[in-house]
């Protein structure tokens, strides 16, 4: 009979075996071509990475060190940054190199701005607004905007409820724009913000808690007397990149004798001060590493004060090794460079200082042969005015000093040197370009 089937199902006329064939090669190409568009979909979505994602950032306050300024760019929506209950307020994000902006995503926890700007700038002083609204409604925003700059800002201007303004995440999408994909400057950092005060220094006295004068740590969140790098390599950090488990520590400031922590505290490694050369042959930074940078002894600015203060937007007031009497509307910055160059041997030393050095005429010395990323610590503290009314734990501002304890995992310091550093590649808080 036309068209019968035997028993093992394979049909028996010819014409009806070739459309069966037909519509099964027609049914495979077309469940190739649906697995083709979900992976072009996933790909294209796994490829738009925002421009801000773990870049410097700085805000104008925050509510306490659990929701820093760095929380609202970490690529994370379980962690946000949240401010003051004040208007106004700000967030801003250095992208590092000239950036076209085409796209902001606003991600707000349930304290929101209903009035509020994105702006753009090219020195992080003036700025040009690209959007603007007073009928904010919270939640998820994605803003289509058109601007050019290294910074791009929220600005808000009126809140939504009786607390502050808070962010899981600030997204800044966009590409190009004048500086080129690659930055010639060797350079990756780590954003790590307060984490707690102690009277305690396990490089200066380990062992002996509340010896010390007060200190604020930043990164390692359980930094005390007993810290050891195997503590630190156990515990937990709150820097972008997290895998930094290092501790960060400078004495605490005090304004009107109440202390200030800072709301931008970035980290910088650096290979700069010396010749190509002598970059191109950089080691990586080794596990247990302890630093101290500048005199927290020093009776008067000297040549042991290493620090400079200076005020964020305030060019004009100029850099000093003591306190800075900084206009309204501006901040106290901080900036305190480490020694870069190490004698090859020693984790630590005596004094704390002697298996370091500074270069010499672009290169290390012979007694200190290798060199090392250079450490820039950058603080900014939001508080401006006399200066008379501030001091640090360890006296006047000439005594600002930093503490550094290496726990970066060796190969992702390895990394970071042989990809950003020794090629002279400025790269983010991930470590790529």
């Amino acid at each position: 009979m036309a068209g019968a089937v035997d028993l093992t199902g394979t049909p028996r006329h010819p014409l009806l075996r070739h459309s069966l064939r037909s519509a099964g090669i027609a049914a495979a190409l077309l469940a190739l071509l649906c697995a083709y568009l979900v992976i072009a979909v996933k790909q294209a979505d796994a490829a738009a990475v925002p421009v801000s994602r773990g870049r410097p950032v700085l805000a104008s306050s925050v509510e306490n060190g659990g929701v820093p300024a760095a929380a609202a760019v970490d690529g994370n929506n379980g962690t946000r940054w949240s401010s003051a209950f004040g208007d106004p307020q700000w967030l801003r994000v250095d992208l590092g190199s000239p950036t076209a902006i085409n796209q902001v995503v606003l991600r707000w926890e349930g304290a929101y701005a209903s009035g509020f700007q994105i702006q753009t700038s090219a020195d992080g002083s003036a700025w040009t607004t690209i959007h603007t609204t007073t009928a904010g409604t919270g939640g998820e925003q994605t803003l289509n905007v058109s601007g050019n700059g290294r910074y791009v800002r929220l600005y808000t201007t009126q809140r939504a409820t009786q607390w502050g303004v808070s962010l899981w995440e600030f997204e800044v999408y966009g590409g190009g724009g004048g500086g080129g994909p690659i930055v010639r400057v060797a350079e990756f950092l780590a954003d790590c913000p307060y984490s707690h005060r102690l009277p305690d220094d396990p490089i200066i006295y380990p062992g002996l808690p509340g010896a010390s004068h007060m200190h604020s740590f930043f990164g390692a969140t359980s930094t005390n007397a007993h810290t050891t790098v195997d503590t630190l390599l156990n515990g937990s950090s709150n820097c972008n990149p997290s895998v930094d488990l290092s501790s960060y520590w400078v004495p605490t400031l005090y304004a009107d004798n109440q202390p200030v922590e800072p709301t931008g505290t970035t980290f910088y490694y650096l290979g700069e001060g010396v010749r190509d050369d002598v970059i191109a042959r950089t080691q990586p930074i080794p596990l247990g590493l302890r630093i101290v940078a500048g005199n927290a002894k020093a009776t008067a600015p000297d040549d042991t004060t290493i620090a400079r203060w200076s005020c964020l937007h305030a060019g004009h007031v100029g850099a000093s090794k003591n306190f800075v009497n900084c206009p309204a509307g501006t901040m106290l910055e901080s900036y305190l460079d480490f020694p870069q160059c190490w004698n090859g041997r020693d984790l630590d030393s005596p004094d704390h200082k002697s298996h370091m050095a500074y270069p010499v005429a672009g290169d290390c010395p012979a007694s200190h042969p290798v060199p090392v990323p250079k450490l820039r610590q950058v603080l900014r503290y939001p508080v401006n005015g006399d200066p008379a009314r501030f001091r640090l734990a360890s006296g006047a501002g000439y005594t600002m000093h930093g503490d550094f304890f290496n726990a970066w995992p060796v190969e992702e310091m390895a990394r970071r040197v042989r990809d950003c550093i020794r090629p002279i590649i400025k790269c983010g808080a991930d470590g790529r370009p």
